[in-house]
């Protein structure tokens, strides 16, 4: 199953959007345009319906409502959202999920639904405020989607957001994990316990996986040989051994591995972890540039037997050099005073007839989102 469809009102920085989405999907935009706060909407509804989150929980972790109500949003108050879901290369709409919330204007000031709806294909399911609802106000502090004795109707869409995996894996968390002190982050998103992570899953399961990781490496490393999974004092460790002229003396635990072999070490991992909604940020920070080329054709390649959907941000040249992209795929935000508008790169005709004449999607793209006066950086210093 995949989200085939996302609409928002005034969600961050996004006064109102409403696009498809794609089994693979690549979003696009100038620096502070909302990519972030983009991914960050499929986060909240995973925290919503995840296990101890909840509707109070997922705003109260964001600051409240004030800081996710769009800043253009003036006189409507209320912040919605709404996800449609299909089948993994279907167009047929199997549930629609949709929710809009305020805050309270006096007392405790808690957020609370105006509206939850579910459909099963076109069949409104659930209506709410209903009659229990108008009875006891306090209901609508809590989403049905989180509630297993509401959401039996449609659990399957509570599964489905619970398992959302986001990772922009930290390579100095992952290295000196001791240095970083204080309650660890909801869901682990930098990477922390990344080791932790691997050492939960089945032996035979992880060493097939840390074998396809090996072999990439050798490809991608210079002089890179041989990849372990170690436990020490109850610890686990990655070990790598590099080609050197001393016997044994090319071995690297974790803490010694490069900030780009650690972040292809989680990209790779996370590809092949499970196959259920996939965040991406960034993935191409810290890798050589011919590494971040192959990556769609590495997403493409991992997530089609599952049948998984992906969702990245970028940056990079490299990475939407490959022409196997399509403009289906490309989310291009672009910040305005009123917020952030969201278009699919398809729905430009200037960039269709680029690609037809034979520029890559990067060449076609890139260009547009850069900011208007940015040969003007160079005056900084003058």
């Amino acid at each position: 199953m995949i989200i085939s469809r996302i609409r928002l009102k005034n969600w961050k920085n996004f006064k109102e959007i409403d696009v498809p989405l794609m089994n693979r999907v690549f979003m696009v935009g100038p620096n502070a345009s909302g990519k972030s706060n983009l991914l960050d909407v499929f986060r909240f509804l995973r925290d919503i319906a995840k296990p101890g989150g909840g509707l109070q929980n997922a705003v109260l972790e964001r600051g409240g409502i004030t800081k996710i109500r769009c800043l253009a949003a003036r006189a409507h108050p209320d912040v919605e959202v709404e996800i449609h879901l299909s089948e993994y290369d279907s167009n047929e709409i199997t549930w629609k999920y949709a929710i809009g919330i305020k805050q309270e204007v006096r007392g405790r000031r808690l957020p609370f639904l105006t509206y939850e709806k579910v459909w099963k294909g076109e069949k409104l399911i659930l209506d709410r405020p209903d009659k229990e609802d108008r009875k006891d106000n306090e209901r609508l502090n809590q989403t049905h989607l989180e509630q297993i004795n509401a959401n039996k109707d449609f659990r399957e869409i509570a599964r489905y957001l619970e398992s959302t995996v986001y990772l922009h894996l930290l390579p100095q968390l992952l290295k000196h994990p001791q240095s970083f002190t204080g309650p660890d982050l909801p869901g682990d998103p930098f990477g922390k316990g990344f080791l932790d992570r691997i050492s939960k899953v089945n032996e035979k399961t992880r060493n097939a996986w840390l074998k396809r990781i090996e072999g990439a490496l050798k490809i991608a490393v210079p002089q890179f040989k041989k990849f372990d999974y170690k436990e020490e004092n109850g610890r686990p460790h990655l070990e790598a051994v590099y080609d050197h002229w001393r016997p044994g003396a090319g071995k690297q635990k974790e803490d010694q591995f490069s900030d780009g072999t650690l972040r292809l070490i989680g990209l790779l991992w996370s590809l092949q972890d499970g196959d259920s909604l996939l965040l991406l940020e960034e993935p191409e920070l810290s890798l050589n540039g011919a590494i971040i080329s192959k990556i769609p054709a590495l997403i493409y390649k991992l997530q089609k037997p599952k049948k998984r959907q992906v969702l990245i941000t970028t940056h990079s040249l490299d990475l939407l050099s490959d022409k196997g992209i399509s403009l289906d795929e490309i989310l291009l935000l672009t910040p305005t005073v009123e917020g952030t508008t969201v278009i699919t790169a398809s729905s430009i005709p200037e960039i269709q007839a680029m690609l037809l004449g034979g520029m890559s999607p990067a060449a076609a793209i890139l260009p547009r989102i850069k900011p208007k006066n940015i040969n003007q950086l160079t005056l900084f210093s003058q």
